[in-house]
């Protein structure tokens, strides 16, 4: 329509004047807003030949017409499309505001972990340093009563030696207890040592896991290896050779499928699981408690004649 609008522009508009210029004795008065004509009605020729320039302006000021309500209405469309656009979308405020309380959000949160991990490692640190200088403290000072006039090499020589024996009274005096603190210590310290094998730092290990191993090893572990270990020497009485290889074989099979259960059901207890998930985990470890061993060794050594019965779950425990 632009290209039609300058073309019929450049060759009409000339026009009138031409013929302004040729008759200066007729008046000729071309309005472009209403398209009227005004001649002198003395010539009927130049009458017929300015209706036919006037259906010529006609079409011309309705060209022009339409492009100057083009752009309007165009302007008009993009102010009611910008209208009913979202005012985020405009200026992108909200967007602005959106990503940075985000950002805020994700750098709050990396801040909380940071912050839990950093005191979730120095309580870990408190714990272990407090009790590992306070089980060897106890180890060295079992004899503070006697060091009057000891040199540092009589306190280290001794303290091994006078620690069997305090061990030694204690398994006469109250046998299952001595056996549960035992149990509750190797187990919570077995678990760190594997929470560190698996790959966590030092310090970083998960305190919750550790007090439960250990409260497993303290309440059930040491308690029911001490009668289990009462009942395989009241099975086997005799000193014949087979008994000891008779007493790996009930320990590696039916002692362990029992224990193991136990284990886990005592674990999931503590933490909540369903009896679905329990048993899930008792079915999927059991076979293989069962058939991973590293050696028969322990056990036979255990067994022997060498270890007295109530050695046994330290031996066990320790080596």
């Amino acid at each position: 329509m632009a290209t039609l609008n300058t073309i019929t522009a450049h060759r009409l508009f000339p026009l009138p004047k031409s013929i302004t210029e040729s008759n200066n004795s007729y008046t000729v008065c071309i309005s472009t807003s209403s398209s009227q004509l005004f001649l002198n009605k003395s010539n009927p020729s130049l009458n017929s030949t300015f209706s036919k320039k006037k259906r010529l302006n006609w079409v011309i000021n309705a060209v022009a017409e339409d492009q100057d309500l083009a752009p309007a209405q165009t302007s008009g469309s993009k102010v009611h499309q910008d209208e009913d656009l979202p005012r985020s979308s405009l200026d992108g405020s909200e967007d602005s505001e959106g990503l940075s309380s985000s950002s805020v959000s994700s750098q709050g949160k990396g801040d909380n972990y940071e912050f839990d991990r950093l005191r979730s490692k120095t309580i870990n640190a408190t714990i272990v340093l407090a009790g590992g200088t306070l089980a060897i403290t106890r180890l060295l000072t079992i004899d503070h009563d006697y060091w009057h006039g000891w040199t540092l090499y009589e306190v280290l020589r001794y303290a091994p030696e006078h620690n069997w024996v305090a061990y030694e009274e204690a398994l006469k005096t109250n046998p299952v207890l001595a056996k549960m603190a035992i149990s509750g210590a190797v187990y919570s310290i077995g678990d760190w040592i594997a929470q560190c094998y698996e790959g966590k730092p030092l310090f970083e290990f998960d305190l919750t896991r550790m007090l439960r191993s250990g409260l497993v090893g303290f309440s059930l572990h040491g308690s029911l290896s001490h009668y289990y270990y009462q009942f395989c020497e009241a099975l086997f009485p005799s000193k014949d050779w087979w008994v000891v290889p008779a007493k790996v074989v009930v320990d590696q099979t039916v002692w362990a499928a029992i224990w193991n259960s136990i284990y886990y059901v005592a674990l999931g207890f503590l933490r909540r699981e369903s009896p679905a998930n329990i048993y899930g985990e008792v079915k999927s470890t059991f076979w293989p408690m069962l058939t991973v061993r590293n050696s028969l060794t322990l056990p036979l050594l255990a067994f022997s004649p060498l270890i007295p019965l109530d050695n046994i779950l330290l031996t066990i425990l320790v080596l």
